[in-house]
């Protein structure tokens, strides 16, 4: 069903809801597909639908409030916890400490990416479906950084050489920045800056090489550092610097 009042200016009502920060773009298709979100009380069967607003629009048959702001909030995500609202093998997720790591009134947010079970350090959280989309895709080039502890043999011309990409079982990750940290013996540090952000990218890349991780720890994401923020605590991004992030973004044609 398209709403003929509608105009032709408008935004679609996935991007709209993602904005609003209901789920992300491809989830509110999923949710208009099963017949989740209505207009003016008439089930939408459609995502093409345009609007210049969410008045009328429910979601389950609750109405939905005009989008927010984009906020954005750095976490810094212990190991042991997993990027996700629940697990269903009971594991504990990053929701249970952000109850109390949140600043109050932070509302519903949602992660950018994902770090693993046993992967710790930055993880940001939006409120804002489209920001969060933006990040995350690989065309967006966003760089990730990371350092990881890893055990083995290994020189620098190695990992200079993922300056090039590499393809492992198949797989073809993209170019990777990469320096061995001064040290000695076989434990190591090693600092990897990626945009693609593949699942277990670094782990995988590092694996390939010889090296076990023994720790991965994140410590950017695009302009925002981890920098000495306590572990598992959250703090919100200043929306001056979450403003001019997004109008790079929008520079570069994702938003």
């Amino acid at each position: 069903m398209v709403d003929k009042r509608l105009p032709e200016e408008g935004d679609r009502i996935a991007k709209l809801l993602a904005r609003a920060g209901v789920a992300s773009r491809r989830e509110i298709e999923r949710m208009i597909a099963d017949g989740r979100v209505a207009l003016d009380g008439k089930v939408l069967d459609t995502p093409a639908v345009k609007l210049i607003g969410l008045k009328g629009v429910t979601v389950d048959g609750k109405p939905v409030e005009q989008a927010e702001a984009a906020r954005l909030f750095a976490f810094h995500k212990p190991s042991g916890l997993i990027t996700a609202e629940r697990d269903p093998r009971g594991r504990p997720t990053i929701y249970t400490a952000l109850r109390n790591a949140l600043p109050k009134g932070a509302g519903r947010v949602m992660p950018v990416g994902r770090l693993d079970f046993n992967t710790e350090g930055l993880l940001l959280l939006t409120n804002d479906g489209e920001l969060k989309r933006a990040m995350e895709l690989p065309s967006s080039r966003v760089p990730r950084t990371y350092r990881a502890r890893a055990f083995g043999d290994i020189t620098q011309a190695q990992l200079d050489a993922l300056i090039e990409g590499i393809e492992i079982d198949g797989v073809r990750y993209g170019r990777i920045e990469a320096d061995l940290e001064r040290g000695s013996g076989k434990n190591r540090w090693i600092e990897m800056t990626l945009t693609e952000g593949k699942n277990r990218e670094v782990r995988r890349v590092l694996e390939h090489l010889g090296l076990k991780v023994n720790r991965l720890l994140r410590t950017a994401y695009g302009p925002f550092e981890l920098a000495d923020l306590p572990r598992g605590q959250a703090v919100e991004i200043r929306q001056a610097d979450v403003e001019r992030f997004r109008k790079q973004l929008k520079r570069g044609g994702r938003l």
